[in-house]
């Protein structure tokens, strides 16, 4: 039991779920993770392993398909397959919650049974399309247009550095229908096969290379107009009422990757001896494990608190900026000082250090940039004290 589970209880079902996807990350991810970031490639057998164990619709009902986790689940699955990579990671949460968890919360029953059931099974992959070439932060600044005609929707315009998007078959998308601002987006169900789709070459990234990013391309797309989600104009509302979802669940990532780091640099330190001794037994060494151990410490505690809460239904969006803001500076952080401890083997792929660190950097940045979740704890505190700016 961990620090943090002394606090924070786990469920049988949730340490059960924990233990399941360690034992698939360790014999199945860990001997092919730098195999994967070399050649850029995406883990297929380990989705395969995945979707088996019932892990890909962990937070959807059973009756689509699903495993019906709790929220707590899918941050323990993500911190285990991130322990090894975080590649594998961000597709697992591209797939499972912004792609297949958004599906499911805004879908009509019709849709939930088309599509679902494979979703979570791993026949096929999800996505969520919303970041477009020219809006990034400003998601609600979205230029592609949605035009209804007959009995179908026709898309134009392009969405760039979407996880998945050269390998997922289905899209949630986001799309003008009206007038400027979030009002005017509403949300589409969008098939590979649709005419007028295509997906662009994965991106060559810095990290979370096993991990495909593309852009997507509609030209004239056609989308049947009952794979519309919700009602016109809703899509706004969806997009961001899912932000604290992602922040959330998504903190498993880096809190794996530092977990990853820790544990390299544990056994690095107790087995390189400098001077006669155990460099572990240096007080600088110690400094920097006892920073990496309670920021980790401290940022299980922040996603699982605020799991918890949204599980229960409550406002989250604090805890969640909160968890996705420490935990992803912490993990670049803590790769970096694992780096440190290994020195120039630090450096070198032999060890899996430098992988995790250029991982750990796109949690900085995905999701809501650092910056850009300082902004919304500032006015969450300034909200809570019933104080207007």
């Amino acid at each position: 039991m961990s620090e943090t589970e002394q606090v924070i209880a786990l469920s049988e079902q949730e340490e059960a779920i924990r233990d399941l996807t360690r034992r698939i990350s360790d014999q199945d991810l860990a001997p092919i993770a730098d195999e994967l970031d070399r050649k850029e490639e995406f883990a297929h057998s380990v989705f395969k392993k995945l979707g088996e164990a019932g892990l890909l619709g962990i937070v959807i009902p059973e009756e689509f398909g699903g495993s019906a986790g709790s929220f707590l689940s899918a941050v323990l699955i993500m911190e285990e397959l991130a322990r090894n990579c975080g590649g594998t990671a961000l597709s697992f949460g591209a797939h499972a919650f912004i792609g297949t968890y958004n599906l499911f919360k805004f879908a009509n029953p019709e849709q939930r049974k088309k599509y679902l059931p494979d979703l979570c099974s791993g026949k096929t992959f999800g996505a969520f399309a919303l970041t477009e070439p020219e809006n990034g932060s400003d998601a609600m600044g979205l230029q592609t247009r949605a035009e209804k005609r007959g009995a179908k929707y026709i898309l134009n315009g392009a969405k760039t550095f979407i996880t998945n998007g050269s390998i997922a078959d289905t899209f949630v998308v986001f799309a003008r229908t009206g007038d400027a601002g979030a009002r005017g987006i509403s949300a589409f169900i969008v098939e590979r096969s649709s005419p007028g789709f295509a997906s662009g070459k994965p991106m060559e990234k810095m990290g979370m290379r096993a991990s495909p990013t593309t852009e997507l391309y509609f030209d004239n797309c056609e989308v049947p107009a009952e794979n519309l989600l919700g009602q016109e104009g809703q899509g706004g509302y969806f997009a961001l009422e899912g932000l604290d979802m992602e922040r959330t669940l998504f903190s498993g990532l880096p809190i794996g990757l530092m977990q990853g780091a820790l544990d390299v640099a544990l056994k690095y330190s107790v087995e390189r001896k400098q001077f006669g001794q155990k460099i572990g037994s240096f007080q600088l060494v110690q400094s920097m494990v006892a920073d990496m151990g309670m920021k980790l410490f401290v940022s299980r505690l922040l996603a699982y608190s605020a799991a918890r809460k949204l599980q229960e239904g409550k406002r989250a969006t604090l805890n969640a900026s909160y968890s996705k803001l420490f935990a992803s500076e912490s993990s670049v952080a803590s790769t970096l000082d694992a780096i440190q401890i290994l020195g120039g083997y630090g450096y070198i792929r032999e060890f899996k250090v430098e992988r995790l660190m250029r991982d750990a950097k796109l949690v900085e940045i995905g999701g809501g940039t650092s910056q850009i979740q300082r902004l919304i704890i500032a006015r969450e505190i300034y909200r809570s004290n019933g104080l207007e700016l």
